[in-house]
């Protein structure tokens, strides 16, 4: 695997190195440690996982107002490879798309990506049951990455070392769902397919002022989940957002609101539970529906949007769960009042679902 990408490399340099272009490939081998986070997962850790992400991407030059807002970032796909060194965890590929974005002089490198994920050892009742990490093929990839970047090393070549957090979850898309999270140190070289590339500063531009009224918005999220019994069916969800939300400036915006959730996964969970644990003394006709509070935060990039909201549930009759959620994801508006998004929400480190949601903005 290794070889083969160092050969991709090298076969990039005499094909486009001459060429004036905005595109970059980096290389980097990755080495770390698993983080467990449930009591489950502490037999899985056995090993330091390593890998490697090849990065494919396009410096913007300033002709856009949003490059120049965030200090010309880049912008592409990417894929991941790690080897956990668990033979009940085996391997994961990935595929997906990433944001660079720099500080301090350019040398300090911020890398958000997300994903899909395939891997090589879901759990499975007979041969693999002690895999509670992945219960599906297919799952969500995460990633954040903090590195010091030096692109002009020799020429075209840089260099570049850091350390990268991942994360694998399916959403409880499929039971058992714990997921993974491991912190890797990141080494590797990158290299610019054009030494004479050039940023433009447009200074035609006229400065304005992004602050807004308090504006509203309602959403509807939904998808299809398990409980934490395996094999006890997916089910579809339907959570329904209200939220006020306040632009700040250029970039950021806060927001507030309630949401209602009508999961019903967690009615199922409720009847089995009741059963299976009577000295609990779990009513099998509670009220699986869930009302929640939250505050957000929005990081407005240009249609495309970063979302991270925490919450805490005020009506909640099964308190299974903790009463505190949060949820990470995208948003892309197609006009200034509809967007879509994809988001995962979680308690803490477990996720429950993954979301896909329509919204319109009032």
């Amino acid at each position: 695997m290794r070889k083969f990408y160092l050969i991709f490399l090298f076969f990039s340099f005499s094909i486009f190195g001459q060429n004036k272009n905005p595109f970059t490939l980096d290389v980097s081998l990755l080495r770390g440690n698993a983080l467990p986070h449930t009591e489950d997962m502490y037999h899985l850790v056995n090993g330091h996982p390593d890998g490697i992400m090849v990065n494919f991407g396009k410096r913007t030059d300033g002709s856009k107002e949003w490059h120049q807002a965030y200090n010309y970032p880049e912008y592409g796909g990417y894929f991941l490879y790690q080897d956990f060194k668990s033979q009940p965890l085996g391997q994961n590929y990935a595929v997906g798309a990433f944001y660079n974005f720099y500080f301090w002089k350019r040398q300090l490198q911020f890398k958000i990506s997300q994903g899909i994920a395939f891997t090589t050892n879901p759990y499975d009742k007979v041969d693999n049951s002690k895999n509670k990490a992945f219960g599906s093929k297919l799952m969500g990839n995460t990633n954040f990455g903090f590195t010091y970047d030096n692109q002009t090393l020799f020429k075209n070549i840089g260099f570049h070392a850091g350390i990268l957090f991942t994360h694998y979850s399916n959403g409880r898309v499929k039971s058992p769902n714990s997921g993974i999270n491991t912190y890797l140190l990141n080494v590797g070289v990158n290299y610019n397919f054009s030494k004479d590339f050039n940023r433009i500063a447009d200074t035609t531009l006229v400065k304005k002022s992004y602050k807004e009224p308090i504006k509203y918005n309602v959403i509807l999220r939904t998808g299809v989940n398990e409980n934490p019994i395996v094999n006890s069916g997916q089910f579809p969800f339907y959570h329904i957002g209200f939220y006020a939300d306040k632009r700040l400036n250029r970039k950021s915006a806060l927001q507030f609101g309630a949401e209602l959730f009508l999961t019903q996964s967690i009615k199922e969970y409720i009847k089995y539970f009741s059963v299976a644990y009577p000295n609990q003394n779990v009513d099998p006709n509670t009220d699986y529906k869930r009302i929640g509070v939250f505050i957000g935060h929005e990081l407005i990039i240009n249609r495309i949007s970063l979302e991270a909201q925490l919450g805490y549930y005020v009506y909640q009759p099964f308190k299974k769960d903790i009463p505190i959620y949060d949820r990470v994801g995208i948003k892309y508006y197609f006009t200034d009042k509809i967007f879509l998004g994809f988001t995962i929400k979680t308690h803490l480190f477990l996720a429950e679902a993954l979301e896909f949601g329509i919204g319109y903005r009032i």
